[in-house]
């Protein structure tokens, strides 16, 4: 199985912007949790970061017919992309939302989630582990 993970803006800045909300893992160390958690799994894994809308829509049109699940982590384009949900609706390629806080318990215009209407499953609030839980579920419904 592949799984392409990926995230949205500012998720590069982790360990430094707003640790009371996001923790103090660095992105490099998501980068190795989750090539741990592949590993674990025995699933190849692919991890792309972008803070500009339109290529993070163009690495999921490249996932079609490439990847066999998608942990996505939109980010601040959770609330505002309606494009990155029209392209997860056309690879249809099974994806999972991952949010390292929890949007519901914030600023009333982080309750609604564009990308959250395709994704199957959507984890908020689990921090780092939460990318785990993802790439678990994916494994089990869609491992081959």
């Amino acid at each position: 199985m592949k799984i392409l993970v990926i995230n949205g803006p500012n998720i590069n800045m982790l360990g430094i912007r707003e640790p009371a909300i996001y923790g103090s893992t660095t992105f490099q160390g998501l980068c190795e949790y989750l090539e741990e958690t592949a590993a674990k799994l025995g699933v190849e894994l692919e991890h792309y970061q972008s803070n500009h809308e339109g290529d993070i829509v163009t690495k999921i049109q490249q996932a079609y017919g490439v990847f066999d699940g998608i942990v996505i982590n939109p980010a601040a384009y959770t609330h505002t992309s309606v494009a990155i949900l029209d392209a997860l609706k056309s690879v249809a390629i099974p994806a999972v939302e991952v949010h390292i806080s929890d949007p519901m318990e914030r600023e009333e215009f982080r309750h609604i989630s564009y990308a959250g209407l395709y994704c199957e499953k959507t984890i908020r609030g689990h921090g780092i582990p939460g990318y785990g839980e993802a790439m678990e579920y994916l494994a089990e419904i869609y491992g081959k």
